[in-house]
């Protein structure tokens, strides 16, 4: 839900001046990402199983919406990751192991972070 309403919060509220999302698209009636005010960046995991939501489906078309924006964006989709793969804290890997999720890469997380750490700095400095 995160991602979705980060997402949201680019295309309705002007104040905002950059965007990460983490697996999630909001719903067409919250808001529209090809009417995306501020630059978004987003991560979906390709083994990510929540239909219609952040699957990679999810993913692929929020890109296309974002292309008819015409701001900058990005969408990575990161091979053999699951939802929520960034959450690698303890309580986050028993609550994704509990829903079935037992994918861990390191190097996906270290990827997702550098890439947020460019974005952010390139927009927000």
């Amino acid at each position: 839900m995160g991602g979705a309403l980060a997402i949201a919060s680019g295309v309705l509220i002007p104040e905002v001046d950059a965007v990460v999302a983490f697996y999630g698209v909001p719903s067409a009636e919250l808001a529209d990402p090809a009417q995306a005010k501020a630059p978004i960046q987003a991560h979906f995991g390709e083994a990510d199983s929540f239909v219609g939501f952040s699957d990679i489906t999810a993913a692929k078309s929020l890109e296309e919406k974002l292309k008819s924006s015409n701001i900058p964006h990005e969408v990575h989709i990161y091979p053999k990751c699951g939802h929520a793969f960034m959450n690698t804290s303890p309580d986050g890997m028993k609550r994704r192991k509990g829903m079935g999720l037992d994918d861990e890469s390191p190097e996906a997380v270290s990827l997702a972070w550098d890439r947020f750490n460019s974005w952010m700095g390139k927009f927000l400095s």
